[in-house]
């Protein structure tokens, strides 16, 4: 499921998570995984995640950054 980690777009469904993978090869690696609920939103503030739930709570889960071996969204494969 794509998210948009811009603080201010909600989630549109529950989803549990454990890494946030960016479209320029990197990644946020979650210490432990994370239950984000309907109606939160996330985002960076310099380099710590952000999870503000519905009901105005803050949330800075623990976790690093990573780099991906790809740059860049890389469409599915065509099979023939």
């Amino acid at each position: 499921m794509r998210l948009i980690a811009d603080g201010t777009t909600a989630a549109s469904r529950a989803v549990l998570m454990n890494e946030l993978e960016t479209d320029d090869g990197y990644a946020f690696e979650l210490d432990r995984p994370l239950f984000l609920a309907a109606r939160d939103r996330i985002g960076f503030e310099g380099d710590d995640l952000v999870v503000a739930r519905a009901s105005g709570e803050r949330l800075r889960p623990a976790g690093s950054w990573a780099t991906r071996c790809r740059l860049g969204y890389r469409p599915p494969a065509a099979t023939a």
